[in-house]
């Protein structure tokens, strides 16, 4: 596993465990022991790799009656992060709890609005895909959604997907998003016919020898074939993809980002 693969795994691990809680048994009487046995017990409880650095930080006052907040930073190839823990005032154990605002929950705030439905638009149920069509695995995510969750709940739900192309590995991602955007902006169905087909025909689209002008060519020849079909204003499609504005995708990849469940490698 890379070194940023680690961090993600480091970060799923904390995230998955809300509250912790571990008995520091080392003799409290020195502050390095305690911030040594500290730094153990995090490794510990969390898998943390010996090439990821582990430094205690500032220890203040905390609301929990017997317990300090204690900062734990991580850091690791140039990436940081920093936790916050408790520490019983008797140094002998450490916990972690998370707080979460429920009046500020961004998976609630999603905006789906004009986009594309899937099921019954009057379904109590709304799931939400940040899709990425050239990716594999949202094809399979695609594929489920598509067959074995409609098929097992038809009306009780609705889908819809949001543009989230990790154009940092997927180089014809985000092409794909506006494309399929276009047809979303004029007939539902066109768009999910798009959809269904690029995420059934990535190699198509990707070509053998991995030629952007190709691929970028056989999206925009999908989404003209998807058009056909439906009542799609073909001047307006074909202005559209023309244009490749790329402003409403990276919207929705902020809003992705800003649910707190997707996390992004940078480029290196």
């Amino acid at each position: 596993m890379n070194h940023f693969g680690k961090m993600i795994c480091l970060w799923l691990a904390l995230l998955a465990v809300p509250t912790i809680s571990a008995q520091i048994r080392p003799s409290p009487a020195a502050s390095s022991d305690v911030a040594r046995a500290v730094e153990l017990m995090v490794r510990l409880r969390f898998d943390i790799p010996t090439g990821c650095e582990i430094k205690i930080d500032s220890r203040t006052p905390s609301e929990f009656t017997g317990y300090d907040r204690l900062l734990v930073s991580l850091s690791q190839d140039g990436k940081s992060a920093t936790l916050n823990f408790l520490i019983s005032k008797d140094n002998k154990s450490l916990a972690r709890v998370e707080s979460f605002d429920l009046e500020h929950n961004p998976a609630l705030s999603i905006a789906i609005q004009d986009r594309p439905i899937r099921g019954n638009p009057s379904a109590q149920v709304t799931v939400i895909n940040f899709d990425d069509l050239e990716c594999p695995v949202c094809a399979h995510m695609h594929e489920i959604l598509k067959s074995e969750v409609m098929k097992k709940y038809g009306d009780k739900v609705k889908i819809v997907y949001k543009d989230n192309p990790l154009t940092e590995i997927h180089p014809w991602a985000m092409h794909a998003a506006i494309d399929a955007g276009c047809l979303a902006q004029q007939n539902a169905p066109a768009y999910w016919s798009f959809v269904d087909y690029v995420h059934t025909h990535g190699q198509e689209v990707s070509g053998g020898e991995r030629n952007l002008t190709h691929s970028f060519s056989v999206l925009d020849r999908i989404a003209s074939d998807s058009a056909r079909t439906q009542s799609v204003n073909q001047p307006v499609l074909l202005a559209c993809l023309r244009k490749q504005h790329e402003a409403p995708v990276r919207q929705s990849m902020r809003e992705a980002e800003g649910t707190g469940l997707i996390l992004r490698q940078p480029r290196s």
